[in-house]
């Protein structure tokens, strides 16, 4: 493969592919919300309306190097669209819900930032192999958590929240210091297996650091997500092993123990949590769903419009923030969301589209388990626990959001080449670029 350079004839060369991984790198972290957030907040930890217009031209090099990105690699950006089609439709729908939307302003606005999120996902999907991704968001996820660290050293007022005292780092709230120490828990061991030696010191050390953060935030979201992605680790670590009946029996099986340990907490978290005196609330969340699920079922269809509901313009939601005392900024919780926005059809195509995600991946895993593939699988399944209890799907400009919908692309684009290479090219494609080079 060709490695284009800019500069001078005497000065320092700059390939495109440093561009590329530099450029990938910068955009993530634009996208996490760490640092700039927290200098722009008040005392409160609340963004002024000067404050978020400040941080919405953080973006604009974010779409910059994504339109660079798309127009230099359009051939492979169009294989990717191909590949699966509910993608671009997901993206459309926010556009579409304008014409019902109750605040078809907003929609609109941040229908676009959706559209650049996704095209970012793209660019992630058809640039890296998950192996080079792998190590994109270690070194991203792990600015953050240093940086965390470090800021709690040289300012332990400004690293913690204005109420309970929790370690926020360089987030505004603690919750989001606890999902990106759970993730870095997830990519820290990915990296030890398949790193030279200063990389693993350094996956090490970051790992540790995560462990610190992901307790001092005492985010339970994160906590959940972390203990459930090393039991898919698990499962997925042992479904290459497995073949014919005895997969499909595993697979059966784990999906029963999911189902079933759900309906448990349905049906026993809220007694548990008293009895041990807990908030059997969850931080509110439980009066929230009760009286969300009542707007979603006056508005089955079509929802209210892509992330219309919270806003102050809408009545009903001035009518749930009244009832619980508290302005919440979302449902805490992706799939009612999702209904709220676009109704039972769009989670049906969303619920189509992740249902298809999870089967490439897993037969990913099966054909090639030394290609990356495990963390990546592992990555999409957390993000869907996650968003049991906050709201991470389809929002733009969220860096999480961006690496969901990426590992959405990555399966469908390498799903046809793996599905049909023969096992002798598929041990090879582990020690080179051969599926890369196939699907470019």
């Amino acid at each position: 493969m060709r490695a284009y350079a800019l500069g001078t004839a005497n000065g320092p060369a700059l390939s495109w592919r440093a561009i590329e991984c530099w450029g990938a790198g910068v955009c993530l972290f634009l996208q996490t919300g760490a640092l700039f957030p927290l200098l722009l907040a008040d005392a409160d930890g609340a963004l002024s309306d000067h404050a978020r217009s400040m941080l919405r031209l953080l973006s604009l090099p974010v779409y910059g190097f994504t339109l660079l990105m798309l127009v230099r690699h359009f051939p492979q950006f169009l294989t990717a669209l191909k590949r699966n089609w509910l993608v671009p439709l997901i993206v459309a729908m926010p556009f579409v819900s304008v014409f019902w939307s109750v605040g078809p302003s907003t929609t609109f606005r941040r229908a676009i930032g959706l559209l650049f999120t996704v095209l970012l996902a793209y660019v992630l999907a058809i640039r890296f192999t998950p192996r080079q991704l792998l190590l994109l968001i270690f070194a991203t996820f792990g600015t953050c958590i240093v940086l965390s660290l470090l800021i709690f050293v040289a300012s332990p007022g400004l690293a913690r929240m204005p109420l309970d005292g929790a370690l926020r780092g360089v987030f505004i709230h603690k919750n989001s210091l606890g999902w990106y120490a759970g993730m870095m828990i997830l990519l820290a061991p990915a990296v030890l297996m398949g790193a030279d030696r200063g990389l693993r010191r350094a996956a090490l050390l970051l790992l540790i650091a995560g462990g610190i953060c992901l307790v001092g935030s005492g985010s339970m979201t994160a906590i959940i997500a972390t203990v459930s992605a090393y039991c898919l680790i698990g499962f997925y670590s042992v479904l290459p092993r497995l073949r014919g009946i005895s997969r499909i029996v595993f697979i059966l099986f784990f999906v029963q123990l999911a189902v079933g340990l759900l309906l448990w907490l349905h049906e026993f978290l809220v007694p548990l949590l008293e009895a041990l005196g807990k908030d059997a609330t969850l931080t509110g969340r439980v009066p929230l769903w009760e009286l969300v699920d009542g707007q979603i079922a006056d508005h089955l269809l079509l929802g209210f419009g892509y992330q219309a509901f919270w806003t102050e313009s809408n009545p009903e939601a001035w009518i749930i923030w009244s009832k619980i005392q508290w302005m919440a900024p979302h449902a805490h919780n992706g799939f009612r969301d999702t209904m709220l926005s676009f109704g039972i059809s769009g989670m049906a195509l969303f619920a189509l589209m992740v249902l298809q995600a999870l089967r490439q991946g897993a037969v990913l895993q099966c054909r090639d388990p030394h290609y990356g593939w495990l963390w990546l699988n592992v990555f999409t399944v957390v993000i869907l626990v996650m968003n049991l209890t906050e709201t991470i799907f389809l929002i733009q400009n969220d860096a999480i959001s961006i690496l969901f919908i990426t590992g959405i692309i990555m399966f469908s684009l390498y799903a046809p080449v793996v599905s049909t290479a023969p096992e002798r090219q598929l041990r090879a494609s582990a020690r080179s670029r051969t599926a890369e080079l196939q699907i470019s």
